[in-house]
């Protein structure tokens, strides 16, 4: 039994097959209420053009829609099985205002200042060299444009580290250091009990 949690919980960074599945319907409907909190913090305008990295089974995409009127959401994940479902999620959307693309967090396939908004949901714990990948996001972000992390595991010796093969957590403060070290401005942390966080940075408007 032990062996089949750490398994299915292990579909987490890189959901494969049936058991991968599950996982994403499990994200989806699950990480709602974390997604909703945390996007609660951002100031959407209309048109906005978003990404969301790490898309998983695509819901949040859905959500990001229905916060800016006419706006594109652009979703990227490394798993073919998110890929799949996000796409059959935003169906009615797909190639018109949704875009969603197989790929990684360390090299984003999208063009310098595309986005208003980058999103990360519940997806940091398995980015590669981490520091690059915070700079890939700034290239992609237009000047003024923000970055949302959004995490319900926030304290590095989390059992869930454990359990969850190739996962590593951090806690807010060191993501509001690393965002600042890669070059973000005005970071700030949001906290809610017991162990949500939101870490929004801002790319400055000064070119």
């Amino acid at each position: 039994m032990a062996n089949i949690f750490k398994e299915f919980f292990s579909q987490c960074a890189r959901p494969e097959g049936f058991l991968g599945r599950l996982m994403l319907n499990f994200m989806n409907f699950g990480h709602g209420p974390l997604t909703n909190w945390g996007l609660e913090h951002v100031k959407f305008e209309d048109k906005w053009t978003m990404l969301d990295i790490g898309c998983g089974g695509g819901a949040t995409l859905k959500r990001l829609l229905k916060r800016s009127k006419d706006a594109k959401v652009y979703g990227i994940d490394i798993s073919e099985e998110s890929i799949a479902k996000a796409r059959k999620l935003n169906e009615k959307w797909l190639d018109k205002q949704v875009f969603i693309a197989q790929g990684s967090a360390s090299e984003l396939p999208y063009e310098n200042a595309l986005f208003d908004l980058v999103t990360a949901v519940e997806t940091v714990y398995f980015w590669p060299d981490l520091p690059k990948c915070l700079q890939e996001v700034l290239r992609v972000l237009k000047l003024g444009g923000r970055f949302a992390i959004i995490i319900e595991v926030a304290d590095p010796e989390s059992v869930w580290t454990k359990v969850v093969e190739g996962m590593t957590a951090y806690s807010p403060e060191q993501l509001k250091e690393m965002l600042d070290a890669a070059g973000f401005v005005s970071t700030e942390v949001y906290e809610k009990k017991p162990a949500w966080a939101a870490i929004l940075g801002e790319k400055s408007n000064v070119g």
